[in-house]
């Protein structure tokens, strides 16, 4: 670790990256209709129903910005967001829900495997995984997935609030274990509850490190 890793606060380098202008800019239904690479970017990827919009908007601080919904299956494009054009934050098509078409699920597959494939801005995806059940067959098809595109992820566990605490540690733990088989998995998995507010500061900081180390952006 560097002088200035060992210096540095990730925690309140984090609350400063998120304490800025958020705001949607884009929509993509398509391949081809992606907008033009910019600022690096962290996506967010999910069962369907797993949190992805409420813990993007606890992270933002903005109730509104990512709009949430009951409805399993109803995110059919990739959301951007831009984060005081430092970053770019990208909310993922729900996937895992069985209600939806099969051929409007292939197209989203699509849409997802081209967008890893080829997007150079990408730095990392986070997998959000529901905390009170663990890792799914759909999740390890889609850290799978990734793997093969060579995109580094991190898990991201949901709902903490909703988990006993002394249940907690044991969930991480098999989740991380569960990562063992995966070579383009972080080491690390965060517990987070959009609800309470766990972890957000952790996934913050996380976002926050990772940015200053691809030199993308550096703490003030």
């Amino acid at each position: 670790m560097s002088d200035v890793e060992s210096a540095t606060d990730w925690t309140e380098a984090g609350r400063r990256l998120f304490a800025g202008p958020c705001d949607f800019f884009f929509a993509a239904a398509r391949s081809d209709g992606l907008p033009p690479v910019g600022p690096p970017e962290v996506a967010f990827a999910g069962r369907s129903n797993v949190g992805k919009s409420s813990l993007i908007n606890a992270l933002t601080g903005r109730s509104g910005l990512a709009r949430t919904s009951h409805t399993p299956g109803r995110t059919q494009e990739l959301i951007f967001f831009d984060l005081g054009g430092k970053a770019t934050l990208v909310d993922m098509p729900g996937y895992g829900y069985a209600a939806v078409a099969k051929s409007k699920s292939a197209s989203w597959g699509r849409l997802i495997s081209d967008y890893l494939r080829g997007r150079p801005s990408l730095l990392r995806v986070f997998v959000l995984v529901d905390g009170r059940h663990g890792l799914k067959a759909s999740d390890d098809e889609t850290m799978r997935m990734l793997d093969a595109a060579a995109v580094s992820y991190a898990v991201v566990l949901t709902k903490r609030d909703e988990v006993k605490a002394s249940e907690q540690e044991a969930r991480v733990a098999s989740t991380l274990e569960g990562l063992r088989k995966h070579v383009a998995a972080y080491p690390e998995v965060i517990f987070t509850s959009a609800r309470s507010g766990e972890g957000v500061a952790e996934l913050r900081a996380h976002i926050a490190r990772l940015l200053a180390e691809r030199g993308a952006a550096r703490p003030d």
